[in-house]
């Protein structure tokens, strides 16, 4: 007997997409999806089809918790100016907040911040692990408080 072990989530992700999964049904009992954070090519700002179905499946969650808010930390690497980084992790940021928003998230649980490559995930060598936008849950207290 063969067994497959899939341990990227990238791949798995891409195939349930594939295959017709529906993002809302997996938080219908208030789940928050695992996956937290996204990442992105070299230059890159648009998300892909498996990304936005996880970011569909944190839309669901929080109208399902409509006291909880998110924030949404853009990142890139460190090659290039850093003027340019910040923006382009503002383009990150940006595109997350959007996609929840037209999925009836209002503005105002929504914290944006994007960090440019100061905050690094990994090494500043390891650039493709750096280039992301992170997902942070925060009560309403806590996003006021920020």
């Amino acid at each position: 007997m063969t067994v497959l072990v899939l341990d990227n989530p990238e791949l798995i992700a891409k195939a349930a997409v594939a295959s017709g999964f529906n993002a809302a049904s997996l938080v219908a009992e208030g789940n928050r999806p695992h996956r937290m954070k996204f990442h992105y090519g070299f230059n890159k700002h648009a998300l892909d089809s498996s990304d936005k179905a996880i970011i569909l499946q944190h839309a669901a969650y929080l109208r399902l918790h409509p006291t909880v808010c998110v924030w949404v930390h853009g990142h890139s690497d460190n090659f290039g100016d850093e003027d340019y980084n910040r923006f382009l992790s503002r383009l990150r940021t940006n595109a997350v907040a959007r996609l929840l928003m037209s999925e009836g998230i209002a503005e105002s649980r929504l914290l944006v911040a994007s960090w440019g490559s100061t905050r690094p995930l990994a090494t500043p060598d390891d650039r493709a692990a750096n280039r992301r936008v992170e997902l942070e849950y925060l009560d309403r207290d806590m996003a006021q408080a920020l």
